[in-house]
């Protein structure tokens, strides 16, 4: 069960929402997104409690929820949720762009990267200083240093940070330097991980595990939403399958099947579904026309020499394609593109190796 609250409730109202569930034998779960506050109900609530707190100062309605999934089921909610990050918003109208390099390797590659991300219409700023890898002897991250080097981009650039976080144990000092922390596909069902980042105060990217079902994701999301944060963002990135041509298979179906199931947003990895450049843009044209509300992808200003998944890093080229099928589809599709803010940088010449 979950008790809406109404848009402009206060935390008077809410307390005594929580008095009234205690009084019954009931725990109250308060989950807050942008523009919405929701108390989740453990155990059934008898009629008469349900009239009565229907009824009190601050409450929109009680609905029973009969998905697993609670706090972020479509059912409680009459509109999809959008999602600020900063200047930046992901939610049902736009067509947002999330691009920059998969790992942080060096302050040049990522000052490059931001500005090739800014210039093709990207108006938030992904990229990894720790980086879960299937072999323990492949590139890790910069860990606090690449942070620290991603954070400084952002801001010089004015483009909000996507990083991804990986262990419990560092998710504040992530959380002090990103503006946006990513649950990656391996960490999908990390649960522990999951309610820190929901205790984080930050919005989350949730990436669908490689082997997940859409209920088992939007379980996860769950896990997040319990904590008291609604500014949660579906990620599709690919499943794996028997097909070999491609990294993984992107589940196109997923975007609105999972849009019909949660009020999150949903957004998909072109990069890491196909795994090669070549597939990137049409993987794009397909994932806005299926309805994702955005997109995730690599840039790096020298693909041959990254030390992460180089192959499907989008070069000047390619993000000139992609800013064009961005366009066309968010047209299509009646979407606006977000702006990307402006900054001291938009007016210079990339300075590399100057003060990172």
């Amino acid at each position: 069960m979950v008790i809406v609250m109404s848009a402009n409730v206060i935390q008077r109202e809410v307390d005594q929402v929580l008095d009234a569930l205690c009084a019954v034998g009931r725990d109250g779960i308060v989950a807050r997104g942008a523009g919405r506050t929701v108390i989740g109900v453990g155990g059934k609530l008898e009629d008469a409690a349900v009239q009565r707190i229907s009824s009190m100062p601050g409450v929109a309605c009680v609905i029973r929820v009969n998905a697993p999934y609670k706090l972020v089921a479509q059912q409680h909610n009459s509109s999809r949720s959008s999602v600020a990050v900063g200047d930046a918003v992901i939610g049902p109208d736009t067509a947002t762009l999330i691009a920059g390099p998969c790992a942080v390797e060096t302050p040049d590659q990522t000052l490059l990267a931001a500005h090739m991300a800014k210039s093709a219409g990207a108006t938030l700023l992904r990229g990894g200083a720790y980086k879960p890898r299937t072999s323990p002897y492949a590139f890790q991250g910069l860990g606090e240093r690449g942070l620290a080097i991603l954070a400084e981009v952002g801001a010089e650039l004015g483009m909000p940070v996507v990083t991804e976080v990986v262990d419990a144990r560092d998710v504040d000092v992530v959380a002090a330097q990103a503006d946006m922390l990513q649950i990656g596909t391996r960490n999908m069902a990390n649960f522990g991980l999951l309610e820190a980042v929901g205790r984080a105060g930050k919005p989350v990217l949730l990436k669908r595990g490689m082997t997940a079902t859409i209920e088992e994701w939007l379980l996860a999301a769950e896990y997040i939403a319990k904590q008291g944060n609604l500014d949660i963002v579906l990620c599709e990135r690919g499943i794996r399958t028997f097909e070999p041509a491609t990294r993984n298979t992107l589940d196109v179906s997923a975007v609105p099947v999972a849009q019909r199931l949660s009020h999150l947003p949903v957004i998909v990895d072109p990069s890491h579904s196909g795994g090669r450049r070549d597939l990137v843009v049409p993987l794009t044209r397909a994932a806005l026309a299926a309805g994702a509300d955005g997109v995730i992808v690599d840039v790096h200003p020298h693909p041959e020499t990254a030390r992460c998944d180089g192959p499907q890093a989008l070069v000047d080229s390619d993000l000139a394609e992609l800013e064009t099928a961005v366009r066309e589809m968010a047209a299509v599709m009646n979407r606006r593109i977000p702006v990307p803010a402006t900054s001291v940088a938009d007016r210079m010449e990339p300075a590399l190796g100057l003060r990172l």
